[in-house]
């Protein structure tokens, strides 16, 4: 398993298949992408898992995160966050924040996140804005 930077292209057929299996490409791609950063867990030069993290002042957004189903389960998107948590730790980013689906709060809590809003919904889905300080 190798984790590294990639582009945002990269990112999007992973992202459609995970998180949007109904809509288009161009509905996985947001006009941020172009100033984020993206990473990627390969297995064997498959891409598995990916990330994408959107920087503002001292703050950094995680977005976007995907694992293939098929290696869900198996500590990766774990060993992703970590990777980029300790990245953003050695920059200037005081804050590390999501909106985590409601059945990922237990996932990012490991992490040492909390939950800092109310639920809300993107769609019919149930999100929470969740935090962390670097």
């Amino acid at each position: 398993m190798k984790i590294r930077r990639i582009s945002w292209q990269q990112t999007i057929p992973l992202r459609r298949r995970v998180l949007w299996p109904n809509k288009p490409l161009e509905y996985c791609h947001i006009p941020e992408d172009d100033d984020g950063l993206h990473f990627g867990v390969f297995v064997d030069d498959l891409l598995v898992c990916v990330a994408s993290v959107y920087l503002t002042l001292n703050k950094a957004r995680l977005r976007k995160f995907a694992t293939d189903p098929q290696y869900q389960n198996q500590g990766i998107g774990s060993q992703l966050l970590t990777f980029i948590i300790t990245f953003l730790k050695g920059g200037t980013v005081d804050y590390f924040w999501c909106d985590a689906r409601e059945s990922a709060l237990e996932f990012y809590k490991r992490f040492d996140m909390h939950v800092c809003s109310e639920r809300f919904f993107k769609g019919e889905v149930a999100y929470y804005k969740m935090e962390v300080a670097l």
